[in-house]
């Protein structure tokens, strides 16, 4: 067991999450002055579980770094890092988590994972067409960060390799790109803001129910399964959705169709239908649904966590050693 030590605000905080969750002992440093877009007890409790808290001043840093094989330190910038020693700390595997990386004519320029969002592209492509843009929900540039840089160090641990790791999450929102710049760079193709539409395959959105919203993923080969589902096979012969580049051209009229087919039916029905048609449907649970699902209850996926908020219910790790029961947190 690895011991590791994580500073700073939710990238760091993921990171090391998933350390625990893999049964390393996580040394989580209560940063007094952690980076503006970090708050929310909630939050704390979720990435903290199973972690060691420790206080420590920034002239101490060095000599816990120095007792620990992975130091991960999340900065506003590159001189913030620099100032907290990290260049001589001597642990294995060092990692420096910023908006822009430690090098480079922005690396000490101030942002949030809004505006990294926005230099990457995500704004521009996100919410309903002729509407204002969104920001990605949640803490999808924090978390991402912290994801790399788990690979990052678990890469370095594993082969034996010390290694300081600089991680920019700008870098990696640009990395996260499924195929928009290849589009744009290979095409020249810039993709448009559709809301719920993936867009270059159809029908692929969300769709309101009786009691509430599904989403369905109908690439090509499951077409004719979906006409079954809908009860009305004579689409597939309907020259506007005999193809994906004619159900695209016609995709309006095609939405209407199963707006239409699904307006009254209920949630649960139309998930029964679709797994018997077997096409890919998802239904949008609320969080009191997705807490009392039987599935998830029969695969034990809850824990309690206990924090300084209170007690609450969390995922527990998407997987575990074969033979070995589930990984708990305290």
């Amino acid at each position: 067991m690895d011991r590791v030590l994580e500073i700073g605000g939710y990238a760091a905080g993921y990171c090391g999450r998933l350390f625990a969750q893999c049964g390393h002992s996580v040394l989580r440093v209560n940063d007094p002055a952690p980076p503006a877009w970090v708050d929310g007890a909630a939050m704390a409790m979720f990435l903290d579980a199973g972690k060691t808290p420790v206080d420590a001043r920034a002239d101490a840093l060095a000599e816990l770094a120095d007792g620990v094989d992975v130091a991960v330190i999340e900065a506003e910038g590159a001189d913030a890092v620099t100032a907290l020693g990290f260049d001589n700390w001597r642990a294995p595997v060092k990692v420096a988590i910023t908006p822009f990386g430690r090098t480079g004519p922005k690396k000490n320029c101030p942002a949030t994972p809004h505006t990294l969002l926005a230099m990457g592209g995500y704004t521009y492509l996100t919410g309903d067409a002729h509407r204002a843009p969104l920001s990605l929900p949640g803490h999808y540039v924090e978390f991402q960060s912290g994801g790399f840089a788990f690979a990052a160090a678990n890469a370095c641990r594993l082969s034996g390799e010390h290694k300081t790791i600089d991680v920019s999450m700008l870098e990696v929102v640009m990395a996260l790109s499924q195929f928009t710049t290849v589009a744009w760079h290979c095409a020249g193709v810039i993709r448009s803001r559709h809301g719920n539409d993936f867009w270059s395959v159809a029908p692929t959105n969300m769709f309101r129910c009786a009691d509430g919203w599904v989403y369905v993923n109908i690439a090509p080969t499951f077409w004719d399964a979906f006409t079954i589902f809908l009860n009305q096979p004579e689409l597939t012969v309907d020259e506007r959705f005999v193809t994906n580049a004619a159900r695209m051209r016609n995709r309006d009229a095609l939405h209407g169709i199963i707006a239409r087919a699904l307006a009254t039916e209920t949630k649960t029905a139309i998930a029964e239908r679709a797994e018997a048609c077997r096409i890919p449907l998802g239904v949008a649970l609320s969080f009191a649904e997705v807490l009392a699902d039987p599935h998830l209850a029969t695969r034990d996926m809850w824990q309690r966590v206990d924090g300084s908020g209170g007690q609450a219910r969390s995922p527990r790790p998407p997987w575990r050693v074969h033979g070995e029961p589930w990984p708990t947190f305290a």
